[in-house]
């Protein structure tokens, strides 16, 4: 398969970037997105150019890394789907694929397709957490959850953090991404202790941060590659509101 790319270039977050044109041909239907990139910068590297600055790492779905808008949604053009995950088969043969990084004042461009979230750490970093107690972990069966408890807390914890959500808000809302890591320690034994401060604390840091206010259109939900719920949002709203003083 062959492609026309229009990628993103910027030397760094003070300089101005563009889209640079370049072909990639030969591509085979079941390469990856990532691997598709890793070849046109095998190509630039020997005509002696600079080659495109991505992120990645576990290219399995899990580590977030990848964060590319790509023909205007984050992640490309299929549902529930991370942008490592995504293989050229879902273009059509010689089409027009515009790739571009994250776009979020909270997330200013390092270089190219390189954004920085560290954002996103911070906070984690404010009260993500819980606190135990050392020595022997008790046995698994004595702390009894009910399944429904357990599938939303698994569904909050699924969140890998690659700020897709925050990219497709157009108000630049780190909401989805808050709530997802402070219901899944909600509905959990272990986060209940630190469960009023964790709300209080997550949410004043994201908003001190620079991201946005939800308003609710629901776009996080839909370009989530997990497809995690914005009733988490509600819970977290809900949550602040009656914790606060």
């Amino acid at each position: 398969m062959n492609f026309k790319l229009k990628i993103w270039r910027q030397d760094n977050a003070q300089a101005a970037g563009k889209l640079v044109d370049y072909e990639v041909e030969n591509i085979s239907a079941d390469t990856s997105f990532l691997e598709m990139l890793d070849q046109l910068n095998e190509t630039l590297i020997l005509r002696g150019e600079n080659p495109i600055s991505f992120d990645y790492d576990c290219r399995e779905g899990i580590c977030g890394q990848c964060c590319l808008f790509i023909n205007g949604r984050a992640h490309g053009p299929l549902a529930h789907t991370s942008t490592c995950q995504l293989h050229m088969r879902s273009f059509r043969e010689s089409e027009t694929i515009y790739v571009e990084p994250f776009r979020a004042g909270p997330f200013p461009v390092k270089k190219d397709l390189k954004i920085d979230r560290k954002p996103l750490d911070e906070i984690i970093a404010s009260g993500g957490y819980v606190s135990v107690n050392t020595g022997q972990a008790p046995e698994a069966n004595a702390t009894l959850i009910d399944s429904d408890t357990v599938e939303q807390a698994f569904d909050a914890a699924s969140c890998i953090g690659c700020g897709a959500c925050v990219a497709a808000c157009k108000n630049g809302s780190a909401a989805l991404f808050t709530a997802a890591k402070i219901s899944h320690l909600f509905r959990l034994p272990q986060g209940k202790i630190e469960h009023k401060q964790r709300v209080k604390n997550m949410v004043k840091t994201m908003d001190k941060l620079g991201f946005g206010a939800c308003s609710n259109t629901g776009a996080c939900e839909v370009e989530c590659p997990q497809g995690i719920s914005i009733s988490h949002i509600a819970l977290m709203n809900r949550e602040y509101f009656k914790k606060s003083p």
